[in-house]
């Protein structure tokens, strides 16, 4: 049962950009509250949906698809998956809270400590400095790097000796121009020197790369995966895939993609997309059922400050579970 919903902007905190606000969705009914995360507040104002009434999961769900969840069209149609994923886990939660269950419970899965790494851009200019000052608070701590031909030689010697780098992000299927074609190649073959156990994660679909990457079975995709369809239409073969249940942005094929990674043997790790309420306890949970030992891009939101104090969660992650609902306790 659905009685009303409410919203709230939610404030970045120290370490993101006002791009980066997002909303709290609150759907109330029966005397609880389902909450979830809606990350497209830079794009756009939500409409006041309609969504009072008694639902199943799948009914509300079909609801949602029907209903106009935008002012004006988004600058970029994925964007809509966004949303909608705020929707239908504020559902989630609500349903489960009214039922008097938790996620895991429902599921009957166990959450495990989840390992999980910091994702990075080094900067304009790149320096590993972003990485050594994590490393003195966190010696244990492991990186998602961004990939730039910018990336000195020393900077590479110095990332290498930390031994901390667990996957390197190419970005290489998110329609970024190619301005240096030569030196993007170079950066190939210097980071598949560098780093011979590293994931090498989203590979530009280019004939120079796919030459080097042929054999490789560290290819990891992130940016083209939101359906079971998708992790068959790779440009390359991949084992690893990385798994963003606001990207996906519905229950149904959400559970679907872990369900087929699992069945065919295929590893995946979880990841977000700037969350910073709720959402974030979420993906971790999720990240705690389904993928608990892959490098999952969860990490708590203090590790987006340009210097991360002491004093954060480090990983592995213990992730309590609420005792009702979708969230973390």
């Amino acid at each position: 049962m659905v009685e009303g919903l409410e919203s709230e902007h939610l404030d970045p905190g120290e370490g993101f950009g006002e791009a980066h606000r997002t909303r709290l969705v609150r759907l109330v009914g029966d005397r609880q509250e389902g909450l979830g995360e809606d990350i497209t507040l830079f794009m756009s104002e939500a409409p006041v949906l309609p969504l009072e009434g008694e639902w199943t999961m799948a009914s509300f769900c079909e609801h949602l698809a029907a209903a106009e969840q935008w002012l004006e069209p988004p600058e970029w149609e994925m964007a809509r998956r966004w949303r909608n994923w705020s929707y239908e886990s504020a559902g989630l939660d609500l349903a489960l809270r009214q039922a008097k269950k938790a996620l895991h419970e429902v599921l009957g899965l166990d959450p495990r400590p989840v390992t999980f790494v910091n994702s990075l851009d080094l900067g304009d200019p790149p320096s590993a400095d972003t990485v050594l000052r994590r490393l003195r608070h966190y010696p244990q701590l492991r990186f998602k790097l961004d990939a730039k031909p910018a990336w000195a030689p020393e900077i590479v010697d110095a990332l290498v000796g930390t031994g901390a780098v667990h996957t390197v992000d190419f970005k290489g299927h998110y329609g970024m121009e190619i301005e240096d074609r030569p030196g993007l190649i170079s950066l190939y073959d210097r980071v598949l020197d560098a780093f011979p156990d590293a994931l090498i994660e989203d590979p530009h679909d280019l004939p120079e790369v796919t030459e080097r990457l042929r054999d490789l079975d560290r290819i990891a995709y992130d940016a083209p995966i939101a359906t079971v369809a998708d992790l068959d239409a790779t440009p390359l073969k991949a084992r690893t895939f990385n798994i963003k249940p606001s990207r996906v942005g519905h229950l149904e094929a959400l559970f679907e993609l872990y369900g087929a990674c699992e069945e065919r043997g295929l590893a995946m790790y979880g990841g977000g997309m700037g969350e910073l309420g709720v959402a974030r306890g979420q993906i971790q949970l999720l990240a705690s059922l389904f993928s608990p030992d892959g490098p999952n891009d969860i990490a708590p939101p203090g590790f987006n400050a340009l210097d991360p104090g002491p004093g954060l969660e480090t990983s592995p992650l213990l992730v309590r579970p609420a005792t009702i609902g979708f969230s973390r306790a």
